[in-house]
């Protein structure tokens, strides 16, 4: 390949997600450059990208750097964790003071935070950016989530504002903090995609168990909801998801997929963030239990028939579709409700600055939880940027209010039939606590002081007391 022109962008990783990245980016009229020790790789890249005259690519790492312009533009689309540290270690013999090096994978924003000071020593640029969309995102326009020196974000704006995804004629992309904002951010944004998943999945669960729904009538159920306040890419696939034949037989290709689903670790780190922050997320920590559960697969087949399920009462067709709507409208909800809390005690404790309305506004398109309602969510923290928590904000409540007895009535079908809903019986159990002036919590405190003298408060006069229990 020839170096007599340097790129503009160089791309490190060119797997699925690698290669369409660094194909939107040539498409977008940016000169690109891509590494990878994968010849077969490099070959698919170029062969590709040859209509555009603007992508080249190398198995040789010197050559790769040598061919950027300067300060360089270096994106690593690679395996979290040790690969991202290997890669890393690799390229700096071959970078100088002011080169940039971004890392668009899941990495935790602890080893971001780690990687960006050790950079710095050398005068190195370390960005942490998440990017949601999958693959087709990837190409397509993906959401984007950047987080390292405000200063260094001047060279990246250009080519990020141009590949990402556009709501309304603005890009999904905005710089949103120091050191590990990024990271943080897309960290939360997955935990969110968990609860999300696992709300729809209880409704299905429901409607298919209690309800008698089949596979069709579900397709069309969830196509009608996706014109509506549920209109969202997670409720727009699982339509089409019912809709699929399977390739191998009759009937939908859903009903024979094995009911065990995996997991990456993101969701994870949330619920343990959230934890160590004193936050709750209950929707988020029981969408992760129960994929947890799930991979229990021969344990919970042994319990099944020891516990047959009880027969709940059947409803209607068309009231058993309005509850389901509530209770998924709810759950969703809760799920970005406890995400943008999160983000809020994270961006004071970890001085990251994050501005929750341009969170909401950059979700809006390109990533996995793109939803309608996230416009609402925008105005909301616009109107009131310290707004506590979403149901504090006058037409969330408003929403909420309106559809708690549906909810209420959801739940109560899902537990008089056996069905578990760990995220929307969860949701609902939050939200009631957050309701609640006054919680049960006294009584705890007195046991604690009863057995460890730990001391309580009083309702009625300042200051810590302790009893000598009788």
């Amino acid at each position: 390949m020839s170096t007599s022109d340097p790129s503009v962008f160089g791309l490190i990783g060119l797997g699925v997600m690698g290669r369409n990245f660094i194909l939107n980016v040539a498409e977008k009229g940016f000169s690109a450059l891509g590494y990878d020790l994968d010849p077969e790789k490099v070959a698919a890249l170029e062969e590709a990208g040859a209509q555009t005259g603007r992508v080249k690519a190398t198995t040789d790492l010197a050559t790769f750097v040598s061919g950027l312009e300067r300060p360089r533009r270096i994106m690593l689309l690679v395996p979290a964790g040790n690969p991202v540290d290997a890669v890393i270690e690799s390229l700096l013999p071959h970078l100088e003071k002011g080169d940039i090096v971004v890392d668009g994978g899941n990495s935790h924003y602890r080893d971001t935070d780690r990687r960006e000071a050790s950079l710095a020593t050398a005068g190195i640029h370390f960005f942490g950016a998440g990017v949601s969309g999958g693959a087709e995102g990837a190409r397509r326009g993906p959401s984007i989530m950047p987080g390292g020196s405000r200063d260094a974000y001047a060279y990246l704006k250009p080519v990020f504002e141009a590949v990402a995804a556009r709501y309304d004629d603005t890009p999904c992309v905005a710089y949103l903090g120091a050191k590990s904002a990024g990271n943080y951010v897309k960290m939360v944004h997955n935990g969110i995609e968990y609860a999300l998943m696992q709300a729809i999945a209880e409704v299905y669960d429901v409607l298919r168990r209690a309800g008698k729904w089949d596979n069709p009538s579900l397709a069309r159920l969830f196509d009608t909801w996706n014109q509506g306040r549920l209109q969202s890419f997670l409720v727009e696939i699982t339509a089409e998801i019912f809709a699929q034949p399977d390739p191998y037989g009759t009937g939908e290709l859903l009903d024979h997929i094995l009911d065990k689903a995996k997991q990456k670790g993101t969701g994870k780190w949330t619920s343990q963030d959230a934890l160590d922050l004193g936050i709750p997320v209950p929707a988020l920590d029981a969408s992760v239990s129960m994929r947890q559960i799930s991979a229990l697969k021969a344990l919970r087949e042994k319990a099944e028939p020891l516990f047959p399920a009880p027969e709940g009462s059947v409803l209607e067709a068309d009231t058993l579709a309005a509850e389901a709507e509530a209770a998924l409208y709810f759950a969703f909800v809760m799920a970005y409700a406890q995400g943008m809390h999160l983000l809020a005690e994270a961006s004071e404790t970890y001085g990251y600055e994050l501005d929750l309305a341009e969170i909401a506004t950059i979700w809006r398109a390109g990533c996995i939880i793109r939803a309608g309602l996230l416009a609402s969510i925008t105005e909301a923290y616009r109107e009131n940027a310290d707004l506590e928590n979403l149901i504090l904000a006058p037409g969330f409540a408003r929403d909420l209010r309106e559809s708690l007895p549906r909810v209420r009535s959801f739940v109560s079908l899902g537990v008089q039939s056996g069905i578990p809903l760990s995220v929307i019986g969860g949701s609902l159990s939050y939200f009631d606590a957050m309701r609640s002036g006054r919680l049960p919590l006294n009584l705890v405190q007195a046991q604690r002081d009863f057995f460890g003298a730990h001391t309580y408060e009083r309702t009625d006069r300042d200051g810590t007391f302790h009893t000598e229990w009788q």
